[in-house]
């Protein structure tokens, strides 16, 4: 392995490469060019380090060699490799080449990168009127090919040495898209950061089923099998996901591969409206861990009939009440208390403060949600943490079979890491919050335990200022000394207009 390969080196190189479209399409369009480029470069190069490998080890044998190459967690075929891609960069019809390239990987890999059927690239075409005419098209599509040949982007484990180079290179410019693009590409994201706190906190188990139902790229995800695998050893562990948009779904499953994450699900879909994860009886699967940061108040997030009655409550999601129709939080939220195992099931869902306060049927739902007891923390996080978006959010996590009927507030908004318009969770800001959370204490300024009939006294109102009480005395003010300081300024100005007058005379200004 080369030690000089630096994280650094390959995301520039990446991000370099998104040269080739700028200008000529925007971000939320090319990030989807750039990331299947990286995907088709990786397995390109690792299929390339483990032949080289075989070969070394079996040169005289060429039918073992292509044995074992179809026996790989991936196979390849050979006009379809990037390297077949970029030998005939200078031809007509790169965009061509590239989808066929694409549609023979799917054909030969089964499942892996489809879902029910559904294709991971069908929403991706570089044979697109979007790059332009042909002849532009197929310039741009030449340099990028040309980009991801560079040195740097040699993928080849043998070379970079861990497969989470690949996997966070991508989510490097998946971050780099949100940051750049605004609101539109960063619907798909949740703030590393915020994934490794919803994981710590959650802390997922050896043999847990794992689901997000609104899974973006599936980050969320990613880091909670990442510490299963990172604390416990064990790939005992299984994830599963739905999303709505096609193409987000698309990188989910394609960053899934990249990161190594075999055993998962992945559907595509909206899960208000059509939910996919259901068990063999045509009910809703349920899970040990539900975890996700969906859309903040989505607006028109149910379906309704030709006579206009409601159809999304057809698995009974809505029995403590019906979510108004202009915001969505309280949908996804009940969803996935549907969907946790009645024994060990928890839960940890994102949400703007809205969620903690409003009233009518959401008011309601809380009520009902708090005396079921299941609401065990409420914690806040600062503002401008989320792409696209400068509010303050907080999290909620849930939890079956609790042993009390407290639930603790922490008021973790104040503290963060600025990082110019875009504020972050420093190692130490989670670890504070992961930390109080366990040991489920009262702390000064910052956490509060807080009883049942204390929430029912406020109403069912979650608001945590109603429980954490940040305020700081201003220090006393000694309204004699001021006075004696005013004085002594008073003083000193007058001398200075005697000697300012004594300087006017003596040069003739009367």
């Amino acid at each position: 392995m080369n030690d000089k390969v630096k994280q650094d080196d390959i995301n520039k190189a990446l991000w370099d490469a998104c040269d080739t479209f700028r200008g000529t399409i925007s971000a939320d369009t090319y990030k989807d060019f750039i990331l299947t480029m990286l995907f088709l470069k990786y397995i390109s190069d690792v299929w390339q380090d483990h032949y080289d490998t075989y070969q070394k080890e079996h040169g005289d044998s060429p039918e073992l060699i292509e044995a074992l190459m179809k026996s790989e967690r991936f196979v390849l075929p050979r006009d379809a490799s990037f390297y077949a891609l970029y030998d005939r960069r200078y031809e007509a019809k790169n965009g061509e080449r590239i989808d066929k390239a694409l549609q023979a990987i799917e054909e030969e890999n089964g499942t892996k990168l489809k879902e029910a059927g559904t294709s991971v690239f069908q929403d991706i075409s570089f044979n697109t009127h979007k790059l332009g005419e042909e002849k532009q098209k197929n310039e741009i599509l030449r340099a990028l090919l040309e980009h991801f040949d560079k040195p740097e982007l040699n993928l080849k484990l043998s070379r970079v040495g861990t497969l989470d180079v690949i996997g966070n290179a991508y989510e490097y410019l998946i971050k780099r898209f949100a940051a750049g693009g605004g609101q539109k590409a960063g619907e798909f994201y949740t703030p590393p950061e915020v994934s490794d706190l919803m994981a710590e906190l959650l802390d997922p188990q050896p043999g847990d089923t794992i689901c997000d139902p609104a899974c973006g790229s599936a980050s969320l995800l990613i880091k909670c099998g990442a510490r299963v695998r990172t604390k416990h050893g064990s790939k005992n562990y299984a994830l599963f996901g739905q999303e709505a948009i096609g193409s987000t779904w698309a990188l989910a499953k394609m960053n899934m591969f990249l990161h190594g994450e075999d055993n998962h699900r992945i559907e595509w879909g909206d899960t208000l409206r059509n939910p996919k994860l259901l068990d063999k009886k045509g009910g809703l699967m349920l899970f040990s861990l539900v975890t996700a940061n969906p859309p903040f108040s989505l607006s028109d997030w149910w379906a309704q009939d030709e006579l206009g009655n409601n159809e999304v409550d057809k698995f009974d999601r809505f029995h403590r009440g019906m979510p108004p129709k202009t915001k969505g939080d309280f949908a996804f939220i009940s969803h996935m208390l549907e969907t946790l195992d009645p024994v060990k099931g928890r839960m940890g869902v994102v949400v703007p403060h809205g969620v903690l306060f409003r009233g009518s049927s959401e008011g309601k739902i809380r009520q009902q949600v708090i005396d079921e007891n299941l609401l065990d923390a409420v914690i806040g996080l600062p503002e401008k943490l989320f792409y696209g978006t400068g509010i303050p959010a907080a999290i909620l996590i849930f939890k079956k079979n609790k042993i009390d009927k407290n639930v603790l507030f922490i008021d973790a908004s104040r503290e963060y890491k600025s990082n110019k318009n875009q504020n972050e969770l420093s190692p130490e800001n989670i670890a504070k919050i992961v930390a109080t959370y366990r040991e489920g204490d009262s702390v000064e300024k910052y956490a509060y335990i807080a009883s049942l009939k204390e929430i029912q006294d406020n109403d069912y109102n979650l608001n945590i200022p109603r429980y954490v009480d940040t305020f700081e005395e201003e220090e006393e003010i000694d309204l004699v000394a001021v006075r004696e300081e005013r004085l002594a300024l008073t003083a000193q100005l007058n001398a200075l207009e005697v000697e300012m007058a004594g300087y006017l005379k003596e040069l003739g200004y009367e």
